[in-house]
């Protein structure tokens, strides 16, 4: 039996470092899915091993170390699979070191499925377990919804959010997470420790803000020029870099409006990936 799931990518609507300890800097932020999305196909095969590949449009250079691998091998190793081995295959429509929570979205829903099939049986405290080990925001794709992220680490779910569209534009280059957050000096007070519905509309988010924007534009002067000329294209409702980047979303009331934005970057801003959007 063979299965296709979708891995949506992630947006940090806002985005506050709050502080740091021993290896991780503390971030609150208001999280949503977008319907843009990898495609996974997934389906038990024979063997000693997993055999895990990626194809598509944003495939290339993914390496031996994924987040996909890391997760088949914690739950060999915690024997949470016994000894069943997968054949995974994933087309890759979202874009790498985009701030789109790709790669930890992908394993997320691997993890999400084999627990709903009952293929793994694992308690709610196992899978936070494994989602840490992995990364810092694989949890979030476990059952993925609008969210709010505080900065203790706990996660307040969303639904029925209003629907943001949205004009995605990645440059031609990546930023790395690690590096960014390394150049973060400045924390701020926490914000978002009594989320809201609200926190979700257009009012609440266009007076929020990124931390790490400034950081990616220091190193980045390309994100700076995107943002300004978008905030001058159809009137946004706001402009914000997606976690540590290098993607820059531009929202707006209207598709239409969304459309026309795309053909007036395209024009002005060459080697650039676009994405019209919006939230799930």
């Amino acid at each position: 039996m063979k299965l296709n799931l979708k891995s949506h990518a992630k947006i940090n609507l806002a985005l506050n470092v709050t502080g740091k300890n021993k290896s991780l800097h503390k971030i609150e932020s208001i999280i949503s899915f977008i319907d843009l999305c990898d495609v996974i196909s997934i389906k038990k095969k024979r063997g000693e091993k997993h055999n895990i590949s990626f194809q598509g449009k944003f495939a290339k250079g993914i390496g031996k170390k994924n987040t996909v691998q890391k997760l088949f091998q914690i739950l060999d190793r915690e024997k949470l699979l016994l000894n069943q081995k997968f054949r995974v295959s994933i087309t890759k429509n979202i874009p790498q070191k985009a701030g789109l929570g790709g790669g930890s979205i992908n394993a997320a829903s691997i993890l999400n499925f084999l627990n709903k099939k009952k293929v793994i049986k694992i308690s709610e405290k196992k899978i936070l377990e494994v989602c840490s080990e992995i990364g810092s925001d694989v949890i979030l794709g476990i059952d993925p919804s609008s969210s709010v992220l505080l900065s203790n680490n706990k996660i307040k779910k969303f639904f029925n959010c209003p629907t943001l569209n949205m004009l995605l534009i990645k440059p031609n280059f990546g930023c790395a997470t690690k590096k960014i957050y390394s150049n973060v000096k400045n924390f701020k007070k926490p914000k978002f420790n009594n989320p809201k519905k609200n926190m979700f509309g257009y009012k609440f988010l266009k007076n929020q803000s990124n931390t790490l924007e400034d950081v990616a534009i220091s190193k980045y002067p390309q994100i700076k020029k995107i943002k300004l000329f978008l905030e001058k294209t159809n009137n946004p409702e706001f402009v914000r870099m997606t976690g540590s980047g290098s993607t820059v979303i531009a929202y707006y009331k209207s598709v239409k409006d969304c459309n026309s934005a795309k053909v007036q970057f395209k024009r002005k801003f060459k080697n650039c990936w676009l994405y019209v959007s919006k939230t799930i």
